[in-house]
């Protein structure tokens, strides 16, 4: 495959090669990856490059087709990569800092293509410190996950979601693993609850949780910070170029304010799309002479400041003129003790307009009972947000990030065998 996509551009790239046990023949023209390293001297020649040379990443696709974001590099640093810490600084001053830190081992998880594995891998680096890849590279394996970072003594590692944390918190309390080094530990990329976040504080008393939320178009945008003394909350602190838009997207809300707006971040943002200047010009717009990234992840700006994220437009559910945001009633689901993780879509209905499905997995040896599912949702949720269907398969469908497939839930909730209420 790559050799066909290699084929389809105006000039080869250079390609270095990392071997490992697949067995398959090198790529035509490509460079053994240890071969480069034994080459290089310990001087880094200059390069002539420029902080408008491009880096892009790729959306997850988890709400329509994965999307190229340019990036300028010095902004994607300052965005992703701790460039913010240190601003204004030169390439020297940069490599001093880095040495003068303790050189820390993180400990990423998730595959590198998702952005917050890579971005914190990234980060760590430019920091002076050692990203410890996992020995299982192609799905979780929750011992190997502690095993890594037992055996690298790590102080940071990721974890993306629910679907990461729980199967993880399992092993962690089964097991006997050694991680009195952890400090802090990153959630990111997905919904983790804050019953969740408690779980590792009480079990890794040590660490902090650091709750990021952002996208490939904003970088880093939203954050809370847990540990002893500071209960985990379900509320963000946004950056300081962040701002909730009203609905029309015409100015910036204030503090309090009741409505529902648009999450958005200022300065620091994206080019655009690769190749697609309509959906650029839709998420990047000039309000009041101030451009802005707006993904679509719908948000509440709280009178103390705090940001509330209520998920994706795109997975909002309409049902009778209301809307209701997916994540919510995820959220309310895997709040159930027996329910081990859960989508929710909408479907056509004729009566509703939209229906919201629940589909479950769940825990081992439980079986509760749709209605015992419904009544428990009902103690969080309002009535018209609760599932008409409830589909219950063996596993939910992830990405290896951990990621939702929500395109592989919608076809599962339309399917004519799908259980109703």
């Amino acid at each position: 495959m790559l050799d066909e996509a290699l084929a389809g551009l105006p000039a080869r790239p250079l390609l270095i090669q990392v071997a490992d046990d697949s067995m398959c023949p090198p790529v035509a023209g490509a460079i053994d990856y240890e071969d480069c390293l034994a080459g290089q001297g310990d001087v880094l020649a200059a390069s002539g490059h420029s902080p408008d040379d491009l880096y892009i990443l790729y959306t997850g696709g988890t709400t329509g087709t994965p999307k190229g974001t340019l990036w300028r590099q010095a902004d994607i640093f300052d965005a992703a990569l701790g460039g913010d810490e240190l601003p204004g600084a030169t390439l020297s001053q940069l490599a001093d800092a880095a040495a003068a830190r303790p050189a820390l081992n993180f400990v990423p998880n998730a595959p590198f293509m998702h952005g917050a594995a890579h971005w914190l891998g990234l980060r760590t680096l430019l920091s002076g410190g050692c990203v410890c890849v996992n020995a299982v590279v192609d799905r979780l394996e929750p011992a190997d996950v502690w095993t890594t970072i037992q055996a690298h003594k790590a102080y940071v590692t990721l974890l993306i979601g629910e679907a990461f944390a729980r199967p993880l918190l399992d092993e962690l309390q089964a097991g006997s693993y050694d991680v009195s080094s952890l400090r802090a530990i990153a959630v990111g990329g997905a919904f983790t609850s804050p019953a969740t976040k408690q779980r590792l504080l009480e079990l890794i008393p040590q660490a902090i949780v650091i709750d990021l939320a952002g996208a490939s178009e904003t970088g880093s945008a939203l954050r809370q910070i847990s540990g002893p003394g500071s209960p985990p909350l379900a509320t963000f602190t946004p950056g300081p170029t962040v701002a909730v838009l009203d609905a029309d997207r015409t100015a910036a809300l204030s503090p309090g304010h009741a409505g529902i707006g648009w999450l958005a971040k200022s300065g620091r943002i994206p080019l655009g799309y690769l190749g697609d200047q309509a959906k650029t010009a839709r998420t990047f717009p000039f309000i009041g002479g101030t451009r802005w990234s707006v993904p679509g992840d719908r948000a509440r700006l709280l009178a103390d400041g705090q940001v509330e994220l209520l998920g994706r437009d795109a997975q909002t559910i309409n049902s009778l003129g209301e809307k209701i945001f997916a994540e919510e009633v995820e959220q309310a689901l895997v709040a159930h003790p027996a329910v081990r993780d859960a989508l929710v879509v909408g479907r056509p209905s004729e009566r509703w307009g939209e229906e919201v499905v629940a589909i479950i997995e769940l825990m081992p040896e439980t079986n509760p009972a749709d209605t015992e599912i419904l009544a428990a949702l009902a103690r969080q949720l309002a009535r018209y947000k609760l599932p008409k269907a409830i589909i219950r398969i063996p596993e939910i469908q992830r990405s290896a990030a951990g990621k939702a497939d929500y395109a592989w839930a919608s076809q599962l909730a339309t399917k004519p065998a799908a259980a109703s209420n």
